[in-house]
């Protein structure tokens, strides 16, 4: 089991896409309660809409959560329709969205505990720049620590 098995860790989530739908990729990075990145994960999602890529983002964070051992997540996201969907705000209509969600959903079941927080783009930065970098070094898949 994970050192950081029990603890609560804060997930960093994005999507990138150019063109909307365009060349796409997702990131996510985690960070412990001290605020250390601690792991880390992008994809590269070929042709997609923005939206997609913010659920893969979320779908890539809270499985790098799990592999680490987490038991509670704090996602952040710069998308304030993924957040306002999951908290159900707002209805989930869109077919392809409605899969990631219920996925994302099914993946949340695993911790104890799952909160999405919405925070403005500059506080989004660095997963941002995690998922950019996917498209600018695509095709292919990285993650670290």
């Amino acid at each position: 089991m994970s050192l950081l098995a029990g603890r609560r860790l804060r997930v960093h989530t994005d999507g990138a896409a150019r063109g909307n739908p365009g060349p796409a990729a997702a990131a996510a990075l985690v960070y412990d309660e001290s605020g250390e990145c601690v792991g880390e994960a992008a994809r590269y999602l070929g042709v997609a809409t923005n939206n997609v890529a913010e659920y893969q983002g979320l779908l890539l964070g809270l499985g790098r959560a799990r592999e680490l051992g987490a038991t509670e997540v704090e996602v952040v996201t710069d998308s304030e329709l993924l957040a306002r969907q999951w908290s159900g705000q707002y209805r989930v209509k869109h077919p392809e969205l409605k899969e990631l969600y219920g996925q994302a959903k099914e993946a949340a079941r695993s911790f104890e505990r799952v909160v999405v927080r919405h925070v403005r783009r500059d506080e989004n930065a660095a997963a941002d720049t995690a998922a950019n970098r996917a498209i600018d070094t695509a095709p292919g898949a990285w993650a670290g620590a």
